[in-house]
């Protein structure tokens, strides 16, 4: 079981095998305490339990990409790993078709990360895997503060910048600097539209873990109103994501965001289509989770 790999990961993503939790254990000794054995014998966590999650993505951090601080508040997503990292790998794979297939890597590679969060967490995975350089979005001002410590900590100022947009109607507007490029723009937007919904979502992963629900449900992976809900939810943010990036079609090579339900495709596929773009789905599957990358471009 130890090197069963993991369901359809990207070939590339070192998440593959199993988690090896003495190896874990040895860069982060405070993960221990919330290792077990699981029902089906092997080494594991209570994945409901945000602190266990928290600890394991420290330690996940360490031993695979020399982050030695990641300090959040606990009431910040926390995200796991493994899929945040094939988001980034898939990333790759897209900016490679433009550039005769060849893999992108080094500072000369330039990101733009909307909505990067406390946890700053694709910024540093796309650094520390391939090099590029990332400028972060945020419109929440003790997380980006949260996010410039991580980045300072770790001595990736550098690399990794954090700008506050202002205006929670803007996606574009007032980040990018007139004549600025970037190679691609990743976003993984709130996909709920309330915070009952959201609400709602974390009961029902909860359950799916095996989880009995008493009163008002743990997320397992925390998460703020901004990081997890907005007003109409995934469907409008990324509407709205679609008719704004017209206006910086020159400054970025791909559009890319994260889809997490299939029935806003066929809407956005709609708006695409208006704004005339080319686009194209690169879907991702994590265990029993499928997610999507939605990618536009203006040639």
């Amino acid at each position: 079981m130890e090197n069963q790999q993991k369901k359809s990961l990207h070939p590339r993503n070192k998440h593959n095998q199993n988690y090896d939790f003495n190896a874990l254990i040895t860069v982060a000794p405070e993960l221990e305490k919330y290792v077990g054995i699981n029902k089906f014998g092997n080494q594991s966590i209570d994945f409901a339990h945000p602190d266990a999650v928290r600890a394991l993505n420290k330690a996940l951090l360490k031993h695979f990409y020399q982050i030695d601080y990641y300090e959040l508040p606990k009431t910040n997503l926390c995200p796991p790993i493994p899929g945040r990292a094939d988001y980034i790998h898939h990333l790759a794979d897209i900016i490679a078709k433009g550039i005769n297939g060849t893999l992108p890597t080094g500072s000369g590679i330039k990101i733009l990360d909307i909505g990067t969060g406390a946890n700053c967490i694709y910024p540093i995975l796309g650094h520390q895997i391939y090099g590029w350089t990332f400028v972060g979005t945020e419109i929440d001002k003790p997380a980006k503060v949260t996010a410039e410590k991580i980045i300072q900590e770790n001595k990736l100022t550098n690399a990794i910048s954090i700008r506050l947009q202002e205006s929670k109607r803007n996606i574009f507007r007032n980040i990018m600097q007139p004549n600025e490029k970037f190679d691609a723009v990743l976003c993984n937007p709130p996909f709920h539209n309330s915070r009952e919904e959201a609400t709602k979502g974390t009961t029902r992963k909860l359950k799916n873990l095996g989880k009995t629900i008493e009163g008002k449900p743990v997320l397992n992976f925390g998460g703020q109103n901004n990081e997890l809900w907005c007003e109409g939810g995934e469907k409008t943010f990324i509407t709205n994501m679609i008719y704004e990036s017209v206006h910086f079609r020159t400054q970025v090579k791909y559009f890319t965001t994260l889809v997490s339900k299939k029935e806003n495709l066929k809407p956005l596929f709609t708006v695409l289509k208006k704004v005339q773009a080319n686009y194209e789905l690169v879907e991702m599957e994590q265990g029993n989770k499928v997610s999507r990358i939605l990618v536009w471009r203006f040639l």
